[in-house]
């Protein structure tokens, strides 16, 4: 299981995430054996003629294993494979309405994570989110994969020991509602208003700005930056090297 990675290489890909300065050295290193690791480990499938080189795989991972990493690879058990498309993609939509008519329809998506099946990630987005402003469409997908751990993607993935199922479910059902409301006012929200669609996508878009705008949630959202400082194990906004 030993990836050994090019100190060069891990540089360039640091050089290119500058919202990771938070990790102090041992951070970045344990992020760098973690990420080389993640490439060989999973499957990687290229589609529409796309080709990504090792730093650009590397640049994947790095995200992809940011928010495990005090949690450890075993958190992404149960798939083993990355569809890489070079832009948005098509996922086709069924649904019954109450007549129970069938209606059929194509939805275009930037990221999609299968339960027990590959995540899917447009690399036109994934290049859209390197700033890190609060957009990244590899750590939700990541934090949807976290969330099936206990089952369907419903905002609660396996807790630790030590924490509160009773306070995590209170803080993050007051937060999502809030942002409901907000969102159905027609009025401009902290969070992605994409997280108003449902408890597992609040999750997801609460974990995007967890570890991209670490500092601006803790300051809206003390309660629920919290919460996902526990989970997660890290501190990004206080977690500053000298």
């Amino acid at each position: 299981r030993e990836a050994p990675l090019a100190p060069d290489a891990w540089r360039r890909v640091l050089d290119g995430l500058p919202w990771l300065d938070w990790l102090d050295a041992d951070g970045q290193a344990r992020l760098g054996a973690l990420s080389a690791l993640f490439v060989r480990e999973k499957q990687w499938f290229l589609r529409e003629d796309l080709d990504l080189d090792d730093h650009q795989r590397l640049l994947i991972a790095a995200q992809a294993c940011l928010p495990i990493l005090n949690l450890g690879l075993e958190w992404y058990r149960g798939w083993h494979s990355l569809v890489i498309y070079p832009g948005s993609f098509l996922v086709p939509q069924e649904y019954h309405d109450a007549a129970g008519v069938v209606h059929r329809s194509e939805e275009t998506r930037a990221g999609e994570a299968w339960r027990g099946g590959p995540m899917v990630l447009s690399w036109e987005d994934v290049v859209g989110c390197i700033r890190g402003e609060g957009y990244n469409v590899i750590i939700h997908e990541c934090s949807h994969k976290l969330d099936m751990l206990s089952g369907e993607a419903n905002g609660r993935p396996p807790l630790h020991r030590e924490m509160s199922a009773r306070r995590w479910a209170a803080v993050f059902s007051a937060a999502f509602e809030a942002l409901e409301a907000t969102v159905a006012r027609g009025e401009e929200s902290f969070l992605d208003p994409y997280g108003a669609e449902g408890p597992a996508e609040f999750f997801a878009v609460a974990s995007e700005a967890f570890f991209t705008i670490a500092g601006e949630l803790r300051d809206e959202h003390p309660d629920l930056y919290r919460e996902l400082a526990a989970f997660y194990r890290q501190d990004p906004a206080t977690q500053r090297p000298a």
